[in-house]
Protein backbone atom coordinates (compact mmCIF):
# COMPACT_ATOMS: atom_id res chain seq x y z
CA UNK A 1 0.00 0.00 0.00
CA UNK A 2 1.51 3.75 -1.10
CA UNK A 3 0.47 6.18 1.22
CA UNK A 4 1.20 10.22 0.90
CA UNK A 5 3.50 11.11 3.69
CA UNK A 6 3.85 14.57 4.92
CA UNK A 7 7.32 15.90 4.66
CA UNK A 8 7.64 17.19 7.98
CA UNK A 9 6.82 13.54 9.28
CA UNK A 10 9.28 11.94 7.35
CA UNK A 11 11.93 14.46 8.47
CA UNK A 12 10.91 13.54 12.28
CA UNK A 13 11.26 9.91 11.66
CA UNK A 14 14.47 10.68 9.99
CA UNK A 15 15.65 12.98 12.06
CA UNK A 16 15.03 10.57 15.23
CA UNK A 17 16.25 7.23 13.51
CA UNK A 18 19.68 9.44 12.70
CA UNK A 19 19.99 10.71 16.50
CA UNK A 20 20.03 6.67 17.74
CA UNK A 21 23.66 6.22 15.87
CA UNK A 22 24.77 9.48 14.84
CA UNK A 23 24.41 9.37 11.35
CA UNK A 24 24.12 11.99 8.74
CA UNK A 25 19.93 12.43 7.97
CA UNK A 26 21.12 12.61 4.12
CA UNK A 27 22.65 9.18 4.58
CA UNK A 28 19.15 7.19 5.27
CA UNK A 29 17.55 6.59 2.26
CA UNK A 30 14.00 5.02 2.41
CA UNK A 31 15.41 1.63 1.27
CA UNK A 32 18.23 1.65 3.96
CA UNK A 33 18.18 -1.63 5.81
CA UNK A 34 19.02 -0.54 9.36
CA UNK A 35 20.36 -3.29 11.03
CA UNK A 36 22.79 -4.29 7.54
CA UNK A 37 23.69 -1.22 6.53
CA UNK A 38 24.47 0.55 9.85
CA UNK A 39 24.70 -2.11 12.29
CA UNK A 40 21.81 -0.85 14.63
CA UNK A 41 20.88 -4.12 16.84
CA UNK A 42 17.35 -4.70 18.67
CA UNK A 43 18.02 -2.11 21.47
CA UNK A 44 18.31 0.56 18.88
CA UNK A 45 15.46 -0.54 16.97
CA UNK A 46 13.52 -0.22 20.57
CA UNK A 47 15.35 3.52 21.21
CA UNK A 48 13.78 4.38 17.74
CA UNK A 49 10.43 3.02 18.73
CA UNK A 50 10.04 4.57 22.25
CA UNK A 51 11.00 7.74 20.74
CA UNK A 52 8.43 8.00 17.74
CA UNK A 53 5.85 6.87 20.35
CA UNK A 54 6.96 9.88 22.24
CA UNK A 55 7.09 12.18 19.74
CA UNK A 56 4.09 10.90 17.68
CA UNK A 57 2.03 9.73 20.75
CA UNK A 58 0.96 6.58 18.96
CA UNK A 59 1.34 3.06 20.19
CA UNK A 60 4.03 0.74 18.07
CA UNK A 61 2.92 -2.66 18.63
CA UNK A 62 5.71 -5.69 18.92
CA UNK A 63 4.98 -7.84 15.87
CA UNK A 64 5.31 -4.82 13.33
CA UNK A 65 8.34 -5.52 10.91
CA UNK A 66 10.49 -2.29 10.77
CA UNK A 67 13.64 -2.82 8.92
CA UNK A 68 14.01 -0.25 6.90
CA UNK A 69 13.56 3.88 7.25
CA UNK A 70 10.69 3.27 4.71
CA UNK A 71 8.89 0.89 7.09
CA UNK A 72 9.44 3.10 10.25
CA UNK A 73 8.29 6.52 7.98
CA UNK A 74 5.27 4.47 6.15
CA UNK A 75 3.98 3.47 9.83
CA UNK A 76 4.26 6.47 11.26
CA UNK A 77 2.70 8.48 8.61
CA UNK A 78 -0.54 5.58 8.71
CA UNK A 79 -0.69 6.36 12.32
CA UNK A 80 -0.25 9.48 13.01
CA UNK A 81 -3.62 11.86 12.52
CA UNK A 82 -2.66 15.87 12.40
CA UNK A 83 -5.21 18.02 13.68
CA UNK A 84 -5.96 20.90 11.11
CA UNK A 85 -6.05 24.11 13.27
Amino acid sequence: MITATSPSIAKEVVKIISKTKEIQPSRLRETSNLSKEFGFDTVDVVDIIIQLEKSFKIVIPDEVPLNTVGDFVEFVSTHTIRQAS
